[in-house]
C-alpha cells in the first residue's frame, strides 16, 4: 500500500479534469482548489468575503471527510482576482483561522476559470500520526 488515498465531493469537474478533492499522503491532507460553487452555481457573486467563507467551508467539510478538523490546518492558500479584495478575503481567513493560526498566501493572479469567482483557496492539514477515523 501506498499510503495514498483520494477523496471525492463527488463534483463533476473531478472525474472530467482527473483530480481528487483531497489527498492524503500519510499524515498531510491536500485540498484541491475550492471556489464558491455550490450545486454547480457560483454563490457569493460580487461578495469577495462570502466567497471566501464559502469556498474555506468546502475545503473544511472535505478535509473532515478524510479525517482532519480545523484544529489540523497549517496551511492555507488563497488566490484573489483583485487586490482590493485582500482585507475581505484575508478577514474571511482570519474569522475561520485565527485561532489556528495557520500559515497562508494571498495571491493576485489575473483571473480564475468562471469570471464570476473572486477567489479561490487551498487548505493543508497534518494529522501527526493519528489513525485515519473515516470510513474506508
Amino acid at each position: 500500500m501506498s499510503g495514498v488515498e483520494r477523496f471525492s465531493s463527488g463534483g463533476p469537474w473531478e472525474d472530467r479534469y482527473g483530480y481528487s478533492r483531497v489527498v492524503r499522503a500519510g499524515d498531510l491532507l491536500l485540498t484541491a482548489g475550492c471556489t464558491a460553487t455550490m450545486d454547480g452555481a457560483v454563490t457569493g457573486i460580487g461578495d469577495p468575503r462570502a466567497q471566501a467563507l464559502t469556498a474555506f467551508g468546502i475545503a473544511l467539510d472535505a478535509l473532515a471527510g478524510a479525517g482532519a478538523g480545523l484544529a489540523d490546518v497549517i496551511r492555507t492558500r488563497m488566490y484573489i482576482t483583485d487586490a482590493a479584495h485582500a482585507d475581505a478575503v484575508a478577514g474571511a481567513h482570519g474569522s475561520v483561522f485565527g485561532d489556528v493560526r495557520p500559515v497562508t498566501t494571498l495571491v493576485v493572479v489575473a483571473g480564475l476559470l468562471d469570471p464570476e469567482h473572486l477567489v479561490e483557496v487551498e487548505v493543508e492539514a497534518y494529522v501527526g500520526g493519528r489513525p485515519r477515523t473515516v470510513p474506508a
